[in-house]
């Protein structure tokens, strides 16, 4: 004789148990916690905002986990979140790059763009100064007032900076009028043209767009030197990721931007692509940060 007491015991177990896995699968997926990324604020907050949204979005539709870009206001920001587990990758710098790893052990550069294995910088002057495009510095330049960009900029500020020092044997607040510190690339760029500086140091990426958009008058400022080249941004992530999404996860995200093939998104950076980037390719700038005082 069947037992329909067992059978529809049995039933209703299963429908509770399939009730309650049905209700943890779904409190697992909304507690899921994004994976959160951020940038260097080397540009104005409207242009990091559209380049980095569509990083997210490609992100996320690649990694299948929700994915989101937190600007931040200084260089310093982007390396604290990152120290302090606020964001799990971030597009840096070389110098902030450096700073970044240095603080969180076994975090990892990743990746970076084709052309990062090979930057340089630009200085830049108002017409005014008269000062013609040189292979070598001009010994015109002291005396002059002069901008960086951010203080943790490599583009900006290190590499400049070294190539100053080697050349004039002097800091800078030594050799030039009045030194200071704009920001960012975009304000640079703004300044020097306005003529609120004299000479400024600016990343040659950031100059080349502005002038392919239109936003730079070379009647007012150009370029008078560049830089030798050195690597600089890359992207880097933590090491402790695999830990919170699953073995292979830190993988999972390098060969999704090695694999960013759309142009709208390379052309927002802009870059030509991305390839395999290692903590040792930033020795350099590392040893040049020595050099200078500006890491211990």
């Amino acid at each position: 004789m069947i037992n329909f007491t067992h059978v529809f015991s049995s039933s209703r177990l299963a429908k509770t148990l399939a009730t309650i896995l049905m209700s943890v699968s779904i409190v697992s997926v909304s507690n899921a916690e994004p994976f959160v990324f951020t940038a260097i604020p080397d540009q104005d907050e409207t242009q990091l905002k559209q380049r980095f949204g569509k990083v997210a979005t490609y992100l996320e539709k690649t990694l299948k986990v929700e994915v989101k870009y937190v600007p931040v206001k200084s260089y310093t920001s982007a390396v604290t979140a990152f120290r302090n587990n606020q964001v799990q990758l971030a597009w840096f710098g070389g110098l902030s790059g450096v700073q970044a790893r240095r603080l969180v052990p076994d975090s990892t550069a990743i990746a970076q763009g084709v052309e990062d294995q090979f930057f340089k910088s630009y200085i830049i002057a108002n017409h005014t100064t008269q000062l013609q495009r040189q292979e070598t510095l001009s010994d015109q330049l002291a005396n002059m007032t002069f901008t960086f960009g951010s203080k943790g900029s490599t583009s900006g500020r290190l590499m400049p900076e070294f190539y100053l020092r080697e050349h004039f044997k002097q800091s800078p607040d030594k050799l030039f009028k009045s030194v200071g510190f704009s920001g960012d690339h975009s304000r640079t760029i703004a300044l020097v043209q306005s003529g609120a500086y004299q000479l400024g140091a600016v990343n040659y990426k950031v100059w080349d767009k502005g002038l392919a958009d239109g936003k730079i008058d070379t009647s007012k400022v150009s370029i008078i030197w560049e830089t030798p080249d050195y690597p600089d941004y890359q992207w880097t992530i933590r090491g402790d990721v695999d830990a919170k999404w699953g073995t292979g996860f830190s993988q999972q995200v390098k060969q999704a931007l090695l694999d960013i093939k759309d142009p709208e998104i390379l052309n927002a950076f802009p870059r030509e692509g991305f390839v395999p980037a290692a903590n040792s390719d930033y020795q350099p700038i590392l040893n040049t940060a020595k050099s200078i005082g500006i890491i211990d």
